[in-house]
């Protein structure tokens, strides 16, 4: 029996025995992932003989007895024969070919100390001076926490993503629970019990794989020291770790229980909120017993801050609807702001204006009868909605215009203290108010964070008086409109913003190249919000050699325009300096791996190529591909043929695979450069587009020019994916060679 409470001991510590990073979410991600090993092993013999191996493959395989050399693998690790891996020696050993295994899965170890791990693997015969085979070598690179963090990063977004829609808590909670089930190499349940308000009680939240009896049992345990690990936990707000419930303490009420649903081993981890206020406890149970490793303790507090999160936000909604509903039963007004806010939302990508003159008309319709919006530009007030009963009456509201700074007019006050202003009377200072037959005011700010950009002024007549719950309606509504016109303003600036970047990442114009036609296309997905991560580029180098280029960065945004840019600019400056294409793709690679690890999504295909005119009006190119599509040789008859050149994707190893491909172009052949963005669209049914509709489109279309393939591949892929729509953004560039003494044209 075992209590763990509060942190473990882990690797990396400081002089001072701690971790400084302990605690921490990048401690938490290290302790998952770690960082992947290369392990290498030399074995002799069809009995594969350990002679030598690194000190990863010995920590690898678990260290301790097991780190020594003379013995047969299968002696020093018995649990790999029952895997095949010996018999994949065996193969080697006996016929002398060299093996690959990619994402082998390998479990190590025996009782509670068992893992699973993930290689890829190369095994190659090692040969004598007779050529004969002596033995195998073993290298191999363990990728286990890359395939964890691909897992966990993936389930990880969609709670996140649910959160953030606000799924309800018990579908959040559950998916959280299948998730970490999933993800563990072991098996392992998966509990969430939530903290009453006072912090007192655990009720159930979610288990979806231990036994609904005993869920039932402990729905309602209260929070104290011994009341199992879980109660403990709530208690010391710190994790603690039972390895062994049959001998804990802890667990003397609950024992016969957890017997019963075969539970041998529980860690909780506290949930708390951001002020350290209890929320719950996230534990993991364990069939056998077990002591958690430092990867498993790390996983806990990663879900216990998802799970802080989604408690907290379903607290603060319900809280929200709660106060919501005792105002609809106060004075049935929540469906007016229900309805005012989806108008109020409606086309935020236009004037924000337009959601301030919709304001207008709903005060009107139901606070009061009179109705006026203002704002403050330039340091003067512009009055720019009205609302009344009568165009006569809005004429008159109109005419009237506040002046900022004045001390007997209320708009002015209220736009300065930034607070609502409120009488049963007529405003003061001039204004047409015997001539409206106004009684009283109601002036609210519009604020933006805590400045007042404008006023929303609300007027009685008659007998009309403004209580309580119009004065708390109108500042609501108020507070809707305000973030609603402040919203329409920044997506208008935003896709302004993306417009203008992405424009500045392409080529603004083609220049002229000779004996060449060249035409461009871009479209990017959605609402053009993001700036895109398709790019292409064409430039001039020395003695008459151009160079042309179109890649795709992963990812959107202003890392992908970092990206973007760090590309284009690397090969243009480079490209004069260096041999060739190859060697400027390797600078681009270079530059890629060196850049700050925020300015760039990790990785980058293109292709990238130079072009020689001829005498004869032809066009004489060499290209290198890296990862990307690829491309198409379009000739004079409309037959396409792909260009077959090897590549590997840049940013990810200093040394990729890059091979130089050299084709000529005739006069009217053409070189058809696309990203994926055409390829993967997709219709209605879902199905892709692909690289043969796309060929077949270029060999049967009615083309003469570069610009006629271009609209060629669009016209296709738009009658293909109908009103569906792009989820990634699309380009191409088009290399069409002329005939001798044809001028060069886009």
């Amino acid at each position: 029996m075992t209590h763990i409470t509060g942190e473990q001991p882990g690797t990396g510590a400081s002089p001072g025995g701690r971790d400084p990073l302990r605690g921490s979410a990048e401690y938490d991600l290290r302790a998952l992932f770690g960082e992947s090993t290369a392990v290498f092993a030399s074995l002799a013999g069809p009995a594969h003989m350990v002679e030598a191996a690194n000190a990863a493959f010995f920590a690898a395989i678990g260290g301790g007895a097991r780190a020594r050399t003379g013995v047969p693998l299968g002696q020093l690790v018995p649990e790999l024969a029952d895997q095949g891996f010996l018999a994949r020696l065996d193969r080697v050993y006996r016929t002398g070919e060299r093996h690959v295994d990619r994402a082998s899965r390998i479990v190590l170890g025996a009782g509670p100390d068992v893992r699973e791990a993930v290689f890829d693997f190369t095994y190659e015969p090692r040969l004598d001076a007779g050529g004969n085979v002596a033995g195998v070598r073993i290298i191999g690179v363990q990728i286990t926490q890359l395939v964890q963090a691909r897992r966990l990063t993936a389930e990880h977004r969609v709670l996140l993503e649910q959160i953030a829609r606000q799924a309800p808590l018990t579908q959040v909670l559950e998916g959280m629970a299948h998730a970490i089930e999933e993800l563990s190499p072991d098996e392992v349940l998966v509990s969430v019990l939530l903290a009453d308000e006072d912090g007192r009680h655990l009720r159930h939240g979610a288990a979806p794989s231990l036994p609904g009896f005993y869920n039932a049992a402990i729905d309602g345990i209260a929070t104290g020291e011994g009341v199992g690990s879980c109660g403990t936990a709530a208690h010391r707000r710190a994790p603690v770790v039972v390895t062994d419930i049959a001998t804990d303490p802890f667990w003397d009420d609950f024992r016969d229980l957890a017997e019963r649903a075969r539970l041998a081993a529980c860690w909780s981890t506290p949930i708390l909120a951001r002020d350290g206020s209890l929320l719950g406890t996230f534990a993991m149970y364990h069939r056998t017993p077990r002591a958690p490793q430092e990867a498993d303790l790390a996983l806990a507090r990663v879900f216990a801050d998802t799970a802080a999160l989604a408690i907290e936000r379903h607290r603060t909604e319900a809280a929200r609807r709660a106060a919501e509903a005792k105002e609809k039963a106060a004075r049935d007004d929540l469906a007016f702001l229900l309805e005012a806010s989806t108008r109020l939302t409606t086309g935020l990508g236009g004037d924000p204006t337009g959601t301030l003159r919709r304001l207008a008309v709903l005060c009107a319709s139901r606070l009061a009868p009179l109705c006026t919006v203002d704002v403050v530009e330039a340091g003067r007030i512009r009055r720019i909605a009205t609302a009344a009963p009568t165009p006569g009456q809005e004429s008159l509201l109109a005419a009237h215009i506040p002046v900022y700074d004045a001390d007997d007019d209320a708009v002015s006050r209220v736009l300065a203290s930034g607070l609502s202003e409120v009488a049963r009377r007529t405003p003061t200072g001039p204004g047409p108010w015997s001539d409206l037959d106004v009684t009283g005011y109601l002036c609210v700010p519009l604020l933006d964070r805590d400045r007042a950009f404008g006023a929303l002024t609300v007027l009685t007549t008659g007998d009309d008086t403004f209580d309580g719950h119009t004065v708390a309606l109108a500042e609501e509504l108020a507070r809707r409109a305000a973030a609603a016109a402040l919203h329409a303003r920044q997506y208008t600036q935003r896709v302004a913003l993306a417009r203008d970047l992405q424009a500045g990442l392409l080529l603004p114009e083609v220049p002229p190249l000779p004996h060449a036609q060249v035409a461009t296309y871009y479209h990017p997905a959605g609402e053009g919000l993001d700036v895109g991560g398709d790019f292409y580029d064409v430039f001039p180098l020395d003695h008459g050699t151009w160079a042309f280029l179109l890649g795709d960065v992963c990812g959107r945004g202003a890392t992908a325009a970092t990206a973007t840019a760090l590309v284009r600019h690397t090969a243009r400056a480079v490209a004069p300096l260096l041999p060739g294409p190859v060697a400027v793709v390797r600078a681009v690679n270079k530059a890629l791996l060196d850049s700050p690890r925020g300015h760039g999504t990790g990785f980058v295909t293109l292709v990238y190529g130079h072009l020689v005119p001829e005498a004869d009006g032809g066009l004489r190119i060499t290209l290198v591909r890296a990862g990307h599509t690829l491309p198409l040789h379009v000739t004079e008859d409309r037959g396409v043929r792909a260009v077959e050149c090897e590549g590997s994707l840049l940013g990810i190893t200093p040394d990729p695979h890059l091979d130089a491909h050299a084709l000529r172009l005739r006069p009217a052949e053409s070189l058809v450069l696309y990203t994926d963005g055409l390829t993967e669209v997709r219709n209605a049914d879902g199905e892709q587009f692909g690289e043969e509709r796309l060929a077949h489109a270029l060999a049967t279309g009615h083309h003469t020019t570069p610009r006629g393939v271009v609209d060629t591949l669009v016209q296709a892929v738009r009658a293909f994916t109908g009103d569906t729509g792009i989820d990634d953004d699309q380009a191409a560039l088009v290399l069409t060679a002329t005939a001798p003494g044809r001028p060069p044209a886009a």
